[in-house]
């Protein structure tokens, strides 16, 4: 990571060199950043928290190999996109993933979203249906089980980090204190063993870590936070339920880690009533909530496959 010495590192610091290219694109009003890599159809990867654009390293790798263009972006507020004071609902961060599937030349992309990602991926598919040819969610709900899922005080004690993230300004200032860890606390508590014990999870616990104390960063990652919670009883949050009962018509494969202490699986389940096209449900042994980066391989076979 790229840090200066008077203080945190700048939004360079996640232009990680690897077998991809970084890119900035123009989409809905915003500058985003992404990494791409490959070519044929377009496949958009949409990370969650606390990651950014590097969390889907191993994918962008796999699925250029496999004949797809990749292209994983810092969505609104994280890594090295704009971090604009406001713009954090769901409506409008699915407007800007489908905005960027225009500006990079397309009409439609496979969309693969994990955690927050996962979220504008199935807002995407309801909202802008046109831009979503196929839908692979990791570890999220459906917007509308999501919901539900509060009346389960075992999802309301897993999610009892999203009610510390309302508070005003104190989660930025421990997401960015030296003295202080709770990306490597959460990344550990929601994955699986297995993952825990090697020098990968140290790796992206490391970079995480980072990603979150550039500057606007950690403001941005909350506001995802704070409008879904504020928004539950509001006639913006009570509008987005309604439009998000239209059936998903893009063909969707939900994959989720068994032990997902984040997002319970039995949360998960059940989003399939609100999907009108082919829908399978997977559940992944062994694995928790970043499926992507616990068992990389298997999720890149399921998505080339679904996606093919």
């Amino acid at each position: 990571m790229t840090v200066h010495p008077d203080g945190p590192p700048d939004a360079t610091s996640v232009l990680l060199p690897g077998p991809w290219s970084h890119v900035d694109v123009s989409a809905h009003g915003v500058r985003l950043h992404a990494a791409e890599a490959g070519e044929g159809p377009l496949v958009l990867l949409l990370h969650g928290f606390p990651e950014f654009w590097w969390a889907w390293r191993h994918q962008l790798v796999g699925l250029a190999e496999a004949g797809f263009r990749v292209v994983a972006p810092d969505l609104r507020g994280y890594g090295a996109s704009d971090k604009p004071p406001r713009g954090y609902d769901l409506p409008t961060l699915s407007a800007d993933a489908a905005a960027l599937v225009r500006a990079l030349g397309e009409q439609d992309a496979v969309v693969v979203g994990h955690g927050w990602g996962g979220l504008l991926g199935w807002t995407m598919a309801a909202l802008h249906p046109r831009s979503v040819r196929r839908l692979v969610v990791l570890s999220t709900p459906h917007p509308r089980r999501m919901r539900a899922g509060l009346a389960d005080p075992r999802q309301r004690h897993a999610w009892r980090h999203m009610l510390g993230f309302q508070v005003p300004r104190l989660p930025e200032r421990r997401l960015t204190r030296a003295d202080d860890d709770p990306v490597a606390e959460l990344m550990r508590r929601w994955s699986g063993p297995d993952w825990t014990r090697t020098a990968d999870f140290a790796e992206a616990v490391g970079r995480y870590r980072d990603a979150a104390r550039i500057p606007q960063a950690a403001y941005g990652a909350m506001e995802y936070y704070r409008w879904a919670g504020r928004s539950q009883l509001r006639p913006d949050g009570l509008r987005y339920a309604r439009r998000m009962a239209v059936p998903i018509t893009a063909p969707t494969l939900q994959l989720h880690g068994a032990l997902d202490t984040c997002t319970l699986p039995v949360t998960a389940r059940g989003s399939g009533r609100y999907v009108a096209g082919d829908y399978e449900w997977r559940e992944l042994p062994d694995v928790g909530h970043f499926p992507h980066e616990e068992s990389p391989a298997t999720v890149t076979a399921a998505v080339t496959a679904w996606a093919g």
